[in-house]
């Protein structure tokens, strides 16, 4: 080859030659350990920006300092060192969303961990989004039934609503919740339940409730379990709530429990200050109130223009020694629409649920109750009053007139009708019933051991005389005319006169 036609050669390599330039981002640890990382070179970050380590581990960067990022990260990083490389993704921290993710048990970064195969979605969204403004809303005005009595009567929920659960460890916080999951089954409604900072063993458990009573089915378990790093226990709300927000804003509705935020502030504490930040009340940063108001806030009834899908929240708090006043108890109280107050003297004495009627207050629920539930148990809160201020009193004396002794049995039989045992759900048909019986003195001759049973039979009697009666009340909400019912609970209650003697 001659020299002319070598350069015509190297010239048209050269002409042909196409490169394309790629700009990475890539920063280098300085530190690392107990989760947190922090890294120079990241001059680009954004807070909550999700960052890739060398090893494959997810960060999410949490700190921008003037010379380097700190970033918490939610896998193993024994293999990682100063100097090791951390990519940048010029992503938001997102999780994978979707119908796929029903029916399983996940850990908040979407991953399957209940040895089911891995999950096929290729959606995602990311875990900080913006809550629903003000014109995006719509007020509380349909019923969230919880199967419960003691709630649906005295703190209705309604879709869109953000009802607390608080009281002191093992006062029954959990099953509350568990068993409102449990109620949803054929209503349409997606269930997703967080389990932060719970033994394995307990989330075990309640998969297995749910399994049993046919409620995985439409239910999202997450857990971030007490082994698992604080990071993922801060992370695990906001990645439900991620997930909750795809099925509200394709207009479904959607139940979701965090059980429970103690664990999460706790978690976020021990994060912050691992991160240097400074510390204030009680040790936590000052910034704790935002942690769970732009979390409680994504909760929401959305406007009819926007598909008219709803996001109920029920956060678990647990308080010490049955301390509501305490910091985060309190916070947690200001951001939600009521709450529901257990006790542990109620729960001890085997008044289960052991809601103090008291001190739990529903805020906007009243509007979406059941206008039937509305009519018959609107004196019930006031008997329960009474009758815990009379019974008070009524044992330093022994001589009491009839009025009182009147009173008193009947705020017994109250007591005794709102029991109820767990994952056992009551139709709100069956409870208008109930406590249509109780207020318009069709129990007056019972004694008080009497009403578990008498319960028992009228909810049998129901199925087998007047189902029609019943779900006509679940369908419209109304309370049927009072001869119907005065008859139904005559003829009931002569048959039950005549079934207790022979017995």
């Amino acid at each position: 080859m001659d020299i002319k036609s070598f350069e015509k050669n190297i010239l048209d390599k050269i002409d042909q030659f196409d490169v394309e330039a790629e700009v990475e981002n890539i920063g280098t640890i300085v530190s690392v350990g107990d989760g947190i990382s922090n890294v120079t070179g990241l001059n680009r970050a954004r807070y909550g920006e999700m960052v890739e380590f060398s090893n494959g581990t997810i960060g999410m960067v949490q700190n921008l300092e003037s010379d380097h990022v700190g970033i918490i990260m939610f896998g193993n990083y024994d293999d990682l060192g100063e100097g090791d490389v951390v990519y940048q993704t010029e992503k938001m921290m997102e999780v994978p969303v979707g119908e796929e993710l029903l029916g399983r048990v996940i850990n908040p970064l979407g991953q399957p961990i209940d040895g089911l195969g891995p999950i096929h979605t290729q959606k995602t969204r990311p875990v900080e989004a913006e809550a629903p403004g003000i014109m995006e809303r719509k007020s509380v005005d349909r019923p969230l039934q919880t199967g419960i009595k003691a709630v649906d009567a005295l703190v209705p929920i309604g879709k869109g609503q953000r009802e607390l659960i608080i009281g002191d460890r093992k006062t029954g916080k959990t099953t509350i919740a568990v068993d409102t999951i449990l109620n949803q089954k054929g209503k349409d409604v997606i269930c997703i339940y967080v389990a932060i900072g719970q033994k394995a063993s307990t989330v075990k458990n309640i998969v297995a409730t749910l399994s049993r009573y046919e409620a995985l089915d439409y239910t999202i378990v997450m857990s971030a379990s007490a082994s698992q790093a604080a990071s993922l226990l801060y992370l695990a709300p906001y990645a439900a709530t991620a997930m909750a927000e795809e099925f509200m804003y394709n207009g479904r509705d959607v139940l979701i429990v965090y059980d429970d935020l103690s664990k999460q502030a706790t978690a976020y504490r021990e994060m912050s200050l691992l991160l240097k930040r400074p510390p204030g009340r009680e040790a936590y940063p000052g910034d704790i109130f935002y942690l769970h108001s732009r979390l409680l806030e994504r909760s929401a009834q959305l406007s009819d223009e926007l598909g008219g899908g709803s996001l109920t929240a029920l956060p678990i708090i647990e308080t010490l020694a049955g301390d509501i006043s305490a910091y985060i108890p309190t916070n947690v109280i200001s951001i939600t629409d009521g709450q529901i107050f257990l006790e542990s003297d109620l729960f001890f004495s085997r008044v289960l649920p052991a809601i103090n009627a008291g001190l739990s207050v529903s805020r906007v629920g009243g509007s979406a109750q059941v206008p039937a539930m509305k009519k018959v148990a609107g004196t019930l809160r006031i008997d329960l009053a009474s009758y815990r201020e009379l019974a008070a009193f009524s044992q330093f004396g022994s001589d009491l007139d009839d009025d009182t002794q009147r009173a008193l049995n009947h705020g017994e039989k109250t007591v005794e009708i709102l029991k109820q045992a767990a994952h056992h759900p009551i139709a709100v048909g069956k409870q208008v019933i109930l406590i249509y019986a109780l207020t318009h003195q069709f129990m007056v001759e019972l004694k008080s051991e009497q009403v578990k049973l008498y319960e028992e039979k009228l909810y049998e009697y129901l199925d087998t005389n007047y189902s029609d009666l019943v779900k006509q009340i679940e369908i419209d909400g109304n309370l049927p005319d009072a001869e119907i019912l005065n008859q139904l609970l005559s003829n009931f209650n002569e048959w039950f006169k005549v079934e207790s003697q022979r017995g």
